[in-house]
Protein backbone atom coordinates (compact mmCIF):
# COMPACT_ATOMS: atom_id res chain seq x y z
CA UNK A 1 0.00 0.00 0.00
CA UNK A 2 1.48 3.37 -0.99
CA UNK A 3 2.07 5.90 1.78
CA UNK A 4 -0.42 8.74 1.97
CA UNK A 5 -0.50 10.04 5.56
CA UNK A 6 1.12 13.41 6.28
CA UNK A 7 3.43 11.85 8.90
CA UNK A 8 4.64 9.15 6.51
CA UNK A 9 5.21 11.66 3.72
CA UNK A 10 7.11 13.99 6.07
CA UNK A 11 9.41 11.08 6.96
CA UNK A 12 10.25 10.60 3.28
CA UNK A 13 10.76 14.34 2.83
CA UNK A 14 13.52 14.10 5.47
CA UNK A 15 15.69 11.95 3.20
CA UNK A 16 18.59 13.99 1.85
CA UNK A 17 19.99 12.27 -1.26
CA UNK A 18 17.48 11.79 -4.04
CA UNK A 19 18.16 10.01 -7.33
CA UNK A 20 15.79 11.50 -9.91
CA UNK A 21 15.15 8.97 -12.67
CA UNK A 22 14.09 10.84 -15.80
CA UNK A 23 15.52 14.15 -14.59
CA UNK A 24 15.26 16.53 -17.54
CA UNK A 25 17.79 19.08 -18.77
CA UNK A 26 14.95 21.13 -20.29
CA UNK A 27 13.88 24.15 -18.21
CA UNK A 28 10.12 24.41 -17.94
CA UNK A 29 9.53 20.66 -17.79
CA UNK A 30 8.30 19.29 -14.47
CA UNK A 31 11.16 16.76 -14.54
CA UNK A 32 13.56 19.72 -14.47
CA UNK A 33 11.74 22.26 -12.32
CA UNK A 34 10.87 19.91 -9.45
CA UNK A 35 14.44 18.58 -9.02
CA UNK A 36 15.65 22.21 -9.20
CA UNK A 37 13.19 23.01 -6.40
CA UNK A 38 14.61 20.09 -4.42
CA UNK A 39 18.12 21.49 -4.85
CA UNK A 40 17.04 24.96 -3.73
CA UNK A 41 15.65 23.37 -0.57
CA UNK A 42 18.93 21.67 0.31
CA UNK A 43 18.45 18.20 -1.11
CA UNK A 44 21.28 16.42 -2.90
CA UNK A 45 19.82 15.63 -6.34
CA UNK A 46 21.46 12.89 -8.39
CA UNK A 47 20.14 12.97 -11.97
CA UNK A 48 19.59 9.65 -13.74
CA UNK A 49 19.26 10.30 -17.47
CA UNK A 50 21.23 8.33 -20.08
CA UNK A 51 20.96 11.14 -22.64
CA UNK A 52 22.89 13.78 -20.68
CA UNK A 53 26.26 13.97 -18.95
CA UNK A 54 25.09 16.73 -16.62
CA UNK A 55 21.75 18.04 -15.41
CA UNK A 56 21.24 20.88 -12.91
CA UNK A 57 25.00 21.20 -12.52
CA UNK A 58 25.31 17.58 -11.35
CA UNK A 59 26.78 14.54 -13.08
CA UNK A 60 23.99 12.54 -14.69
CA UNK A 61 24.15 8.74 -14.62
CA UNK A 62 22.77 6.24 -17.11
CA UNK A 63 21.03 4.11 -14.49
CA UNK A 64 20.51 3.72 -10.75
CA UNK A 65 23.15 0.99 -10.74
CA UNK A 66 25.72 3.49 -12.08
CA UNK A 67 25.31 6.00 -9.23
CA UNK A 68 28.42 5.65 -7.04
CA UNK A 69 27.13 7.45 -3.95
CA UNK A 70 24.48 6.29 -1.52
CA UNK A 71 20.87 7.13 -2.39
CA UNK A 72 18.10 7.57 0.18
CA UNK A 73 15.12 7.97 -2.12
CA UNK A 74 14.43 7.29 -5.80
CA UNK A 75 12.11 9.87 -7.38
CA UNK A 76 10.59 8.75 -10.69
CA UNK A 77 9.71 10.95 -13.68
CA UNK A 78 9.00 8.16 -16.18
CA UNK A 79 5.68 6.98 -17.62
CA UNK A 80 3.64 4.51 -15.56
CA UNK A 81 4.45 1.83 -18.14
CA UNK A 82 8.17 2.20 -17.27
CA UNK A 83 7.78 2.75 -13.52
CA UNK A 84 7.86 -0.96 -12.62
CA UNK A 85 11.31 -1.41 -14.16
CA UNK A 86 12.62 1.61 -12.21
CA UNK A 87 11.11 0.25 -9.00
CA UNK A 88 12.73 -3.13 -9.68
CA UNK A 89 16.10 -1.38 -10.17
CA UNK A 90 15.60 0.42 -6.84
CA UNK A 91 14.74 -2.88 -5.14
CA UNK A 92 17.82 -4.52 -6.63
CA UNK A 93 20.04 -1.65 -5.51
CA UNK A 94 18.55 -1.71 -2.00
CA UNK A 95 19.19 -5.43 -1.83
CA UNK A 96 22.77 -5.20 -3.10
CA UNK A 97 23.93 -1.92 -1.52
CA UNK A 98 21.45 -1.38 1.28
CA UNK A 99 21.09 2.32 0.60
CA UNK A 100 17.71 2.97 -1.07
CA UNK A 101 14.97 3.34 1.53
CA UNK A 102 12.06 4.69 -0.53
CA UNK A 103 10.60 5.15 -4.00
CA UNK A 104 8.42 8.12 -4.97
CA UNK A 105 6.46 8.10 -8.25
CA UNK A 106 5.52 11.61 -9.32
CA UNK A 107 1.99 12.89 -9.92
CA UNK A 108 0.24 10.92 -12.66
CA UNK A 109 2.58 7.93 -12.32
CA UNK A 110 1.38 4.75 -10.66
CA UNK A 111 2.04 1.03 -10.67
CA UNK A 112 0.17 -0.99 -8.05
CA UNK A 113 2.13 -4.18 -8.79
CA UNK A 114 5.41 -2.31 -8.32
CA UNK A 115 4.04 -0.88 -5.06
CA UNK A 116 3.51 -4.40 -3.78
CA UNK A 117 7.02 -5.49 -4.81
CA UNK A 118 8.58 -2.43 -3.19
CA UNK A 119 6.72 -2.93 0.09
CA UNK A 120 7.62 -6.65 0.11
CA UNK A 121 11.27 -5.61 -0.32
CA UNK A 122 10.97 -3.28 2.68
CA UNK A 123 10.94 -0.01 0.74
CA UNK A 124 8.62 2.86 1.52
CA UNK A 125 6.56 3.77 -1.52
CA UNK A 126 4.59 6.77 -2.78
CA UNK A 127 2.82 7.04 -6.10
CA UNK A 128 0.79 9.63 -7.95
CA UNK A 129 1.98 12.51 -5.73
CA UNK A 130 4.09 15.53 -6.57
CA UNK A 131 7.19 15.82 -4.39
CA UNK A 132 7.20 19.62 -4.68
CA UNK A 133 3.51 19.98 -3.77
CA UNK A 134 3.88 17.68 -0.76
CA UNK A 135 7.07 19.43 0.37
CA UNK A 136 5.44 22.85 0.15
CA UNK A 137 2.36 21.55 2.01
CA UNK A 138 4.13 19.62 4.77
CA UNK A 139 7.57 21.22 5.24
CA UNK A 140 7.69 24.82 4.02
Amino acid sequence: MPLTSPDALRRLLDYETIAVVGCSATPGKAAHEIPAYMQRHGYRVVPVNPYHDEVLGETAYDSLADVPEDIDLVNVFRPSSEAGAVVDAAIERASERGDVKAVWLQLGIRDDDAAKRAREAGLEYVQNKCYKVEHARLVD
